[in-house]
């Protein structure tokens, strides 16, 4: 064969154009720079840029602070806006903007317009909006009306964006009223200023004015968006107004709004407030992506309306669906646990909570310690509250209810005091209605009565009709039915059916008829359908052998048609809630159930237990 041919060596390589003639720099280097400030998606691609303007000796110190706060570098933006020799106005603006947004220091967005104003550069008409959604969020009003008063003299107050924000700050800061004053003087409305004042009402709790500033709204012409539908269903929660409510679903429907947004949640909230959990449920599955705040209004719509074991149930499902819980989760599931008894999950809640770092959540803790309390582990709830960071009123409170609500009356007293010493909560009128009913459990006459009368001149708290009624059941233990009759009497208020059913208890356990017939005749005529006030009410005539007043309340009882409500309980077996009612047969194991029933019965009386049934 021939031989192979000679090996050859690579041509060299062409020489590398960049080599040859390097680019010439760019035309207006400024530009280039700024055009790939622009471009940067990354902080790590601004800092290159940021070398690059170093060694080049370009500075734009305002177009790369405005590019460090897009894309939310605090330490960053901090360091380089420290280094201004001079900052002027647009880079103090940009400063407070992130400030009041991207990272919610609203006490630092305050300090940066504080120097911007001793600095003597002059704020513009893009600073105020954001210095007043930082006030807005501190409800600092006073330093509002300053930054109002600052807008007049600059002639910046007329801009539109610092209207909006001027109504938007007052309305979150108590003032509606000067809110409105601004929304009033505005010659020309537009959508964004009409949702600033609905949704300025909504969240004042006045929902009334929302709604009716929403048909004004309409009237002007101008049609609704997600943001007010959202403010106006709000407020329709919130008064009850459910025929507005369907309404703007069918309105929503209409305008083709996205009912898996806030707009499809605020619609769950609104149908659980008014009770119709049936629109609630409808509206909640329809919904294709779920936020946890759709996960919450559900859960809560169950829970308000007590049906605690549906609340259970749905956060199961919500456990199924890996949606991650957060702390509105937490003490919404809370208040389901201790409404039916559910300690199995809510010591499960205990724990994840503690594994994810929400103990520290003052409002976590304070569910926990209601739920505790309710499910018999005072000493745990105590526990919990000892061990929390931060405690405010609620927590205060709870903790002297749970007390109060296991009969250590003294322990509730003792921590009521620990709580004034204290010093930074002060009680409330919440707080006396724990202390006295911790005297009614404990049987603290005396104390009882200081306490009470000393709500007004010693706290300057007014007593209330739950106040009124923890003294009257105390009167009532205590025996002095004559006094607690007396004493509702003086109320300034009418007595409701809580404080004349205290009393009424009172009188079938002493068996003074007396006092109780007069109590039955306000009772009957207060509260003439439930079923309650007639058994009791014969009963006392039964316990006083007046056989023929028992049989009038009975017959009065069936001839307005009145029902005897059945009793309802529930247990919690492993991971499920059972229900169970008076006389219930629908449990699927009610055979077994009544044999056990029937077993223990016979065995409490080879013991000799003989069950007394005179209060039953």
């Amino acid at each position: 064969p021939p031989p192979p041919p000679p090996l050859r060596s690579p041509p060299p390589p062409s020489p590398s154009p960049w080599t040859m003639h390097p680019p010439p720099p760019p035309s207006d280097p400024v530009g280039h720079v700024l055009s790939l400030l622009s471009r940067c998606a990354t902080v790590g691609a601004v800092k290159q840029v940021h070398a690059h303007m170093l060694t080049s000796s370009i500075r734009r110190d305002n177009s790369l602070l405005f590019r460090l706060v897009e894309l939310g570098d605090l330490g960053y933006a901090t360091a380089h806006f420290r280094r201004i020799p001079s900052p002027v106005a647009f880079a103090f603006n940009v400063m407070i903007r992130g400030m009041a947004t991207t990272w919610a220091d609203y006490p630092a967005a305050l300090q940066l317009h504080l120097r911007l104003l001793r600095s003597g550069e002059r704020p513009d008409s893009y600073t105020h909006p954001f210095v007043l959604a930082a006030v807005a969020n501190l409800r600092w009003r006073r330093y509002g009306r300053a930054v109002h008063s600052w807008a007049f003299r600059s002639g910046h107050h007329a801009a539109s964006h610092t209207q909006h924000s001027l109504i938007s700050m007052y309305a979150r800061c108590g003032q509606v009223w000067s809110a409105r004053q601004v929304f009033d003087e505005l010659r020309d409305r537009d959508s964004v200023s009409w949702n600033s004042m609905i949704s300025g009402y909504a969240k004042m709790g006045l929902a009334g004015d929302a709604v009716e500033t929403f048909r004004r709204m309409r009237l002007a012409g101008f049609e609704p968006d997600d943001m007010t539908l959202v403010s106006v269903v709000t407020a329709c929660g919130d008064s009850g107004d459910l025929g507005l409510g369907r309404w703007l679903e069918q309105l929503a429907m209409e305008r083709g709004a996205d009912l898996n947004s806030f707009v499809g949640c605020a619609f769950v909230s609104m149908y659980g407030k008014c009770g119709d959990l049936d629109s609630a449920r409808r509206v909640f599955d329809h919904m294709g992506n779920k936020h946890i705040i759709a996960w919450n209004a559900m859960l809560s719509g169950y829970s308000q309306n007590g049906l605690a074991d549906e609340a259970i149930a749905l956060f199961k499902l919500m456990q199924e669906s890996r949606i991650e819980p957060n702390e509105v989760t937490m003490v919404i599931v809370l208040s389901a646990c201790a409404a039916v008894g559910a300690l199995d999950l809510g010591e499960w809640v205990d724990v994840y909570a503690s594994q994810n770092g929400l103990l520290g959540d003052v409002y976590v803790g304070t569910a926990l310690i209601d739920m505790y309390a309710k499910c018999g582990k005072l000493r745990r709830a105590a526990q919990i509250f000892e061990s929390m960071p931060e405690k405010n009123e609620v927590s205060w409170n709870a903790m002297i209810s749970a007390f109060a609500f296991h009969g250590q009356g003294q322990e509730a007293l003792s921590l009521f005091t620990r709580m004034r010493d204290d010093g930074r909560v002060q009680p409330n009128d919440i707080t006396f209605v724990g202390v006295l009913s911790a005297c009614v459990h404990a049987g603290l006459l005396e104390e009882g009565r200081k306490w009470f009368k000393s709500m007004k001149p010693v706290f300057g708290i007014a007593p209330q009709i739950e106040h009124y009624s923890c003294m009257v059941d105390l009167l009532a233990r205590g025996g002095c039915l004559e006094e607690a009759w007396e004493f509702i009497q003086k109320m300034p208020m009418k007595p409701d059916a809580v404080v004349l059913g205290a009393l009424l208890t009172a009188c079938r356990t002493c068996k003074n008829v007396e006092v109780g017939e007069r109590v039955i005749h306000r009772l009957l005529e207060l509260e003439p359908a439930n079923s309650g006030n007639y058994v009791i009410s014969s009963k006392i005539y039964a316990g006083s052998k007046r056989w023929e007043d028992s049989a009038r309340i009975r017959g009065l009882m069936r001839e307005r048609g009145v029902t005897k409500t059945p009793g309802c309980s529930w247990i919690q077996v492993g991971s499920e809630v059972h229900e169970f009612r008076s006389g219930d047969a629908l449990h699927l194991r009610s055979v077994e159930i009544y044999q056990m029933i029937d077993l223990m019965r016979h065995e409490m009386k080879i013991e000799g237990y003989t069950p007394n049934i005179d209060l039953v």
